[in-house]
């Protein structure tokens, strides 16, 4: 499961563009916007701290939130957040409006377990992740902290596809023309020898 929902206070803008955004920011506010579910987009301004806080705290993108505005709780799942470059400071945040039926794509973080039980690795050999984060269409009210990824009995020159991953119920990947990679055991710079990947083996 995703990390635990939360709640963030906000307030509806009368006003938007540059300008405006500019004085909120100055004022301890970032300007956001909830948008989806087949009603008229809602701009809103959120307090900056609290907005930080929860994007630094991880899962920001994968975790459903409660926003109050005004008095009127709205269920969103963020969608896009934009950073200065320079100062490294939330600008705008885009959230996408959910019910109880909202399925999403969302970007998912992929843990690896067990590389101590994985021969390859055991004789030198490197994991080579190709994805850290893999796309899934999933239930808005079910998305996965993260995918598991077990590499028990992986040896060098072996490679993990999204098939050998056990998904949660209801999700699939966005992409689905293709069995895709998601990393690859591979041999060190020095090369291994026979008799230590036929040890590890054993």
């Amino acid at each position: 499961m995703s990390h635990e929902s939360y709640e963030l206070k906000a307030e509806a803008r009368e006003r938007v563009g540059k300008g405006s955004a500019r004085e909120l920011r100055r004022n301890g506010f970032i300007p956001a916007v909830i948008y989806g579910d087949k009603q008229s987009p809602i701009a809103i301004a959120l307090n900056t701290n609290e907005v930080t806080k929860r994007i630094h705290a991880g899962g920001f993108m994968t975790t459903i939130a409660t926003i109050d505005v005004n008095g009127e709780k709205i269920s969103v799942l963020p969608k896009d957040y934009q950073l200065d470059p320079v100062r490294d400071f939330t600008m705008h945040v885009d959230f996408l409006r959910v019910s109880g039926n909202t399925e999403v794509n969302v970007e998912v973080p992929v843990h690896f377990v067990n590389e101590d039980k994985a021969p390859g690795i055991k004789v030198g050999g490197v994991l080579n992740i190709v994805r850290h984060e893999v796309e899934l269409h999933v239930p808005a009210s079910d998305i996965p902290e993260f995918l598991t990824v077990d590499l028990t009995g992986a040896k060098i020159g072996d490679s993990i596809h999204i098939s050998h991953v056990k998904l949660p119920k209801g999700a699939r990947p966005v992409i689905t023309d293709r069995d895709f990679t998601i990393a690859t055991i591979v041999a060190p710079a020095a090369g291994v020898s026979e008799d230590e990947t036929t040890e590890a083996s054993e």
